[in-house]
């Protein structure tokens, strides 16, 4: 049985229906918040793929947002309707934890709630996502294979790396450090690899034309693989001390 008057029922079922048909017609007249139309039909691209993240995501953004009012107007007539259901068995307004009444304050304000304010769970934050995000991350999309310690062949990162070598947005007064001089140094781990090399070791190891002899380069990358312990420094007597070498 329900606390409430006849009229403060009466009235409280009356907004709840109206908060109904408000949401209903929304979701109508604007298509579900425009989700009904696909990323293709909305940009006018044939695909995302071939774009720079940045170039979409303005849509991804407007994407994210769609799919979050839609899923609240979603859970607000579940709700509602729920509350309409609690009316017709007549237990609506009291609190699914305590079985207390919950004040007619408080269900003029909220009046689909199922609780009273003392119980009132913590709101849960949406674990959905825009499908489109699946191509920005991880970072150089789903091809960045560098956090596998099996994989060490051609991936995303070397895709953009020969992209961005013939030049991107960035300039060395757009960058935050100070002492960046050169378009060079702004390229994706610009000075920790070694290019035409998978591993460092390959940069000053040498054989001779048949393939037989093998000798060692002491160039800056040998001497940078023997400063941070990677190999073995016994490789050849290193006679020489002059950096020319």
């Amino acid at each position: 049985m329900s606390h409430f008057t006849n009229e403060q029922l009466q009235f409280l079922r009356s907004q709840l229906i109206t908060d109904k048909r408000d949401i209903e017609h929304r979701l109508s007249e604007n298509e579900h918040y425009g989700l009904g139309d696909s990323l293709k039909l909305q940009t006018g691209e044939l695909s995302p793929i071939d774009n720079h993240p940045g170039d979409i995501a303005t849509e991804v953004y407007e994407r994210e947002k769609d799919i979050s009012l839609l899923e609240h107007d979603e859970f607000q007539l579940e709700r509602i309707d729920s509350a309409l259901h609690s009316i017709e068995e007549g237990h609506y307004g009291t609190c699914a934890v305590c079985q207390q009444p919950i004040p007619y304050e408080r269900m003029e304000a909220v009046p689909y709630t199922k609780y009273c304010k003392k119980h009132q769970p913590e709101t849960v934050v949406s674990e959905n996502r825009p499908v489109e995000e699946e191509f920005l991350a991880p970072a150089f999309g789903r091809t960045s294979l560098d956090e596998r310690d099996d994989q060490n062949g051609f991936d995303g990162e070397d895709t953009w790396q020969i992209v961005e070598s013939w030049g991107t947005s960035n300039s060395p007064a757009m960058a935050e450090g100070r002492d960046i001089d050169s378009y060079d140094v702004m390229a994706i781990e610009a000075t920790d690899e070694v290019e035409g090399c998978v591993e460092a070791y390959e940069s000053f190891v040498a054989t001779d034309i048949y393939g037989h002899d093998v000798s060692i380069v002491r160039n800056r990358q040998y001497r940078q693989y023997l400063e941070n312990r990677e190999g073995d420094g016994l490789l050849e007597p290193d006679m020489e001390t002059d950096d020319t070498y």
